[in-house]
């Protein structure tokens, strides 16, 4: 069984909090508590970078929700430029962190070159299904 749910966020840091939410209710129509806070907080932070450094003036990104088998996907594409890179930080950096912790949380970590923009996507093996 595949599912999958996507919705647009305007380029908004309320929109950080809108897609946790999402994800959060998403979650729980499909009766997934597995990885709930991880999920979410991946979520937040891809969130986050896309409305950050990702999404032009006077454009939205969009985050998609999959479940396959055995897994879940969180996509968030935007259409600004540029390529994010995972790093870690130094201990005295305020930011930075983010990509990092979401490569940490997550079983997978992709970045997908599009036509405008790019998708950034985590995966999460679950053991529910």
């Amino acid at each position: 069984m595949s599912l999958s749910r996507q919705q647009r966020f305007s380029r908004a840091r309320i929109s950080v909090r809108a897609v946790r939410q999402f994800v959060g209710d998403t979650l729980a129509e499909w009766g997934l508590s597995e990885r709930r806070d991880d999920i979410r907080l991946c979520a937040s932070e891809l969130a986050a970078n896309a409305v950050l450094h990702g999404v032009p003036l006077g454009r939205e990104f969009s985050v998609r929700l999959t479940r396959e088998e055995g897994e879940l996907w969180i996509e968030v594409r935007d259409s600004g430029p540029g390529c994010p890179a995972p790093r870690q930080p130094d201990s005295e950096a305020q930011r930075g962190r983010g990509l990092w912790m979401v490569t940490a949380l997550s079983d997978e970590f992709e970045i997908r070159d599009e036509a405008f923009g790019k998708t950034v996507r985590a995966g999460f093996k679950l053991l529910c299904d």
